[in-house]
């Protein structure tokens, strides 16, 4: 018999690990990080995770279990969970990261795994959206030229099989649900303003030194990790090459634009049912209908 499910999504700073804990602290439930950031050792501060108290009284899989240099994909967050729940164990996986929540819940269309190589002279050239626009222009229109991430990978999709991403994805629609699961999207209607104050809080708590310290251990500004919302920033920071306060100020317009996103992909996914951050007790009702008397 395999486990049960519950699933904790929504925007960055909406209060979801907070929710997590709070159930894990009344249920013997494994948490699974959906964060796409999280995976990486060193960067802790400016995505957020928490704290090492808090993980070694609730352990999350995925958070750091990755050197920045190192891929960690959807697919790997949807096997660990796959394991878990076959093993018979109930999983709350908790994040905002939509291709994440995705690859467990409803699946992707088949593509190949990634060749590095190619993924890399891809990545050099000097507009991969251009190039994308070429060959697969439903997709290009749908990413922004600035989400590189995965305009490359549509692009390598291309290469390697000669297809457009978007009609891989036409010729294979999402089944049904991978897994039964109660899906709760937690957000809140003052999001902007904790957004603001999380990333000052960050800076306070040392942001800038630990870029720093990735930096000096040899951590590439280029990798991909490393051109994430704030830490490109404070990397430009560290350079000399931008003041403090502006770092701060994109970093928080940033992730602003980040949270609308992740609320675009979660209403792509559906089946979501929305509760407040500040709704403890409406998130533990559902935990009791899902997992049981606590």
């Amino acid at each position: 018999m395999s486990g049960r499910l519950l699933v904790l999504g929504g925007p960055t700073a909406a209060g979801k690990t907070a929710m997590a804990m709070a159930i894990a602290e009344r249920w013997p439930v494994r948490l699974v990080s959906a964060d796409a950031m999280q995976v990486y050792r060193g960067m802790d501060i400016g995505t957020g995770k928490p704290s090492p108290a808090e993980l070694a009284r609730f352990p999350h899989d995925n958070i750091d279990v990755r050197e920045p240099h190192e891929e960690f994909s959807a697919k790997d967050l949807a096997d660990g969970a796959d394991a878990r729940l076959r093993a018979g164990e109930d999983v709350v996986v908790v994040g905002g990261t939509g291709f994440y929540l995705r690859a467990l819940l409803i699946g992707f269309a088949p593509t190949p795994a990634a060749d590095p190589a190619l993924r890399a002279a891809l990545d050099a050239l000097p507009d991969p959206h251009g190039a994308l626009a070429e060959v697969d222009p439903p997709t290009a229109a749908r990413l922004h030229p600035n989400d590189r991430v995965r305009v490359v990978r549509a692009l390598e999709v291309y290469h390697l099989t000669g297809r457009p991403m978007s009609v891989v994805h036409a010729e294979h629609p999402v089944g049904e649900a991978r897994w039964p699961a109660r899906r709760l999207w937690v957000d809140r209607a003052d999001l902007d303003a904790r957004i603001d104050a999380r990333v000052l809080q960050m800076v306070e708590q040392g942001y800038v030194a630990e870029v720093e310290g990735l930096l000096q251990r040899g951590v590439s500004r280029e990798l991909k990790p490393m051109r994430s919302l704030g830490y490109r920033w404070m990397s430009a920071t560290v350079a000399g090459e931008l003041p403090l306060a502006d770092a701060i100020e994109a970093t928080q317009r940033d992730t602003r634009r980040f949270a609308k996103k992740q609320r675009q992909m979660l209403r792509s996914i559906g089946g979501f049912e929305q509760v407040n951050g500040d709704d403890l007790d409406a998130v533990l009702k559902v935990a009791a209908e899902t997992f049981g008397p606590p």
